[in-house]
């Protein structure tokens, strides 16, 4: 029953992460609710992590619609970025770091709504290369050593930077995520960080979930996606703020 518990909510994360966002809000209390340290819980969740964007990353490629050089470019920056914070001890209070990511999410659930076309449709952005890989460093930071709620930063920015609609802003931030979560698993695993069975089994139902998102988020389109995120977006940052 423990690990159906496990898969399913893998599935539900998968699903989640690759179409908006904040899977991990879900795997991370369950893992801690079934007794593991929030540390362990971390690391354990980066196997999904892994495996899940594995999964995405094929299905969005396989439909042409992951811009591949540019997440190449940035995808650098944002690995750099994840080994930072996955190996450093931060200063700022994890109680503190929540309350102001709660509002971030909450000013970005603002965006969704009143300017509709920046998520739904691509635009002609003067992209400053420099700027936008200095953005990725500091959220490859924040995913190394939280990872919570890091897909709404990487589609925030995206659009804002780049210009580019919501799914291909989902193609962009799963590859970058793939390309930096090996990193940050393995780090997790040197200090025995890790529940290789439990992660296994929420990979398999991550990988599930992964692959019905990817499929969702290229049928539905940019609208659709628009409305899952604000959703998502709203009860992530509540949750934080609680």
């Amino acid at each position: 029953m423990l690990y159906i518990l496990i898969f399913l909510s893998g599935i539900a994360s998968g699903f989640l992460n690759v179409v908006a966002g904040g899977g991990s809000l879900i795997t991370l209390p369950l893992l801690t609710m079934l007794g593991m340290g929030i540390d362990i819980a971390n690391g354990t969740n980066r196997i999904a992590i892994l495996l899940q964007n594995i999964v995405a990353v094929r299905n969005f490629h396989k439909n042409r619609v992951l811009p591949v050089k540019t997440a190449l470019l940035y995808a650098v920056p944002a690995a750099i970025g994840s080994i930072v914070g996955t190996a450093i001890v931060v200063d700022i209070s994890k109680d503190l770091l929540k309350k102001i990511v709660g509002v971030v999410l909450l000013i970005m659930a603002v965006f969704l709504l009143s300017k509709p076309k920046m998520w739904t449709e691509e635009r002609k952005k003067s992209v400053n290369v420099f700027l936008t890989a200095f953005v990725f460093f500091c959220i490859g930071v924040y995913g190394g050593f939280i990872q919570a709620g890091v897909g709404f930063f990487f589609i925030f920015f995206t659009a804002t930077f780049l210009g580019f609609d919501l799914v291909r802003n989902n193609a962009l931030k799963v590859f970058i995520v793939l390309a930096y979560t090996p990193i940050s698993l393995l780090i997790f695993v040197l200090n025995g960080k890790v529940e290789p069975l439990a992660g296994l089994i929420l990979g398999l139902g991550s990988m599930l979930g992964a692959s019905m998102g990817a499929r969702f988020a290229i049928k539905k389109g940019a609208n659709w996606l628009r409305f899952i995120v604000f959703a998502a977006v709203i009860v992530s940052g509540i949750s934080y703020l609680i």
